[in-house]
């Protein structure tokens, strides 16, 4: 879904060859999630439902002789095993399936109790010429076994892709869908928008998020997270912003709604010598600092602050004790991912979960090994 640019694919190409230079003794074990194909995973820990509370699941775009579908994997060892539960198989999986999200319903929304599960993704972007790219909600009431198909929350209007849905409820209880957007171009080559909801089924217009001039500047991949204390946690990236690539960034908003003004671009995630991670960044909440939360976070490519990839590459998590101000500082990944280059498969968009109370972290990612596979592990959260 993004646009490369020839000096980029080179210069990270150069991450494969380092990969190979990984000693023995580094690599962790992991296993594989689903048979074949996987990619954009997710985990989630049910909090809300009665059917499988504290259970973990996770999802995962696969593939077989009919097309993409999502097969939801179910965890209740603490990431230690995952077995298939069910699956969602919508009708345009043929023409195409990308980066879904997995949610569960904190609260009522509409008809849709608290603890339901949501799931959504872009469909159609292999539909040719013609196509137009959807993102499509799914929803189930038992845990994650069984699937109901619930609308169609945005639809683009050109050939252009809508991408990475991601699902939040606000402080008054409206379900919001945040996803990345090039139907904009040429004014922008892509926005953060946004759609609400009160019932799941229908949608209002969509509301800009994240608008960047120049034309070029690209955010996209959202991530919100509730925190402790009621406001909402917004990460991003923000790709080709005047000579970065694709870095980290956050916004925090008091009521889950409001986002201030578009052309904000936020505060930049990095390390106190620089580092970051170029690329398809995840968040998520841990136990632990002085506010009572750890945020950490998983990216594709770890560099330093000239962009060049740095010892533990694949296998590192960047972490903040304090909402996000600061410095952030490294700690292991739970799995070695090699062969990382700017690309949809190697480590992209990985998803992280606190497993063990939280003194352990379980990591799904993704990895060319003929073909582009998930694999999960777990380890300790340092």
């Amino acid at each position: 879904m993004r646009r490369w640019t020839p000096v980029i694919a080179f210069l990270t190409s150069l991450v494969v060859l380092a990969a190979g230079l990984t000693p023995a003794s580094a690599v962790v074990d992991k296993q594989q999630l689903v048979p074949g194909y996987g990619s954009y995973a997710r985990l989630i820990r049910l909090q809300y439902s009665p059917f499988g509370k504290g259970h973990i699941l996770a999802s995962v775009t696969s593939e077989d002789g009919n097309g993409k579908f999502t097969p939801i994997m179910e965890s209740t060892d603490e990431g230690a095993s995952f077995h298939k539960i069910g699956e969602i198989r919508d009708p345009d999986g043929k023409l195409g399936e990308c980066c879904g999200t997995l949610y569960e319903l904190p609260q009522r929304v509409g008809r849709l109790r608290a603890g339901t599960v949501l799931w959504a993704a872009s469909y159609r972007q292999d539909a040719g010429a013609q196509r137009r790219i959807g993102i499509k909600v799914w929803a189930s009431s038992d845990g994650g076994k069984r699937w109901t198909y619930l609308s169609e929350a945005a639809i683009s209007h050109n050939h252009d892709g809508i991408w990475e849905p991601e699902f939040t409820v606000d402080a008054g209880g409206t379900l919001w869908l945040h996803y990345a957007d090039e139907t904009q171009a040429p004014k922008y080559a892509q926005v953060l928008n946004r759609v609400a909801s009160t019932d799941g089924i229908h949608w209002g217009t969509k509301q800009l998020t994240l608008a960047i001039p120049p034309d070029r500047v690209r955010p996209g991949m959202p991530i919100i997270r509730r925190l402790p204390d009621g406001r909402y946690w917004f990460s991003y990236e923000i790709c080709n912003y005047g000579d970065r690539y694709c870095d980290p960034y956050y916004k925090i908003s008091t009521d889950g709604a409001n986002w201030g003004d578009p052309a904000d671009p936020g505060t930049r995630v990095n390390t106190a010598s620089g580092n970051y991670f170029q690329h398809a960044q995840t968040v998520t909440l841990f136990p632990g600092g002085p506010n009572g939360v750890r945020l950490v976070m998983v990216g594709q490519i770890y560099t330093n602050a000239k962009g060049t990839p740095v010892a533990g590459n694949g296998q590192t998590l960047l972490a903040n004790d304090n909402l996000g101000a600061g410095n952030w500082y490294p700690l292991p990944a739970p799995i070695l991912i090699t062969g990382i280059y700017n690309n949809f498969c190697p480590n992209y968009s990985s998803t992280l979960l606190p497993v063990d109370g939280g003194k352990n972290v379980v990591e799904i990612a993704t990895e060319y090994n003929l073909g582009c596979k998930a694999y999960f592990g777990k380890g300790p959260m340092g």
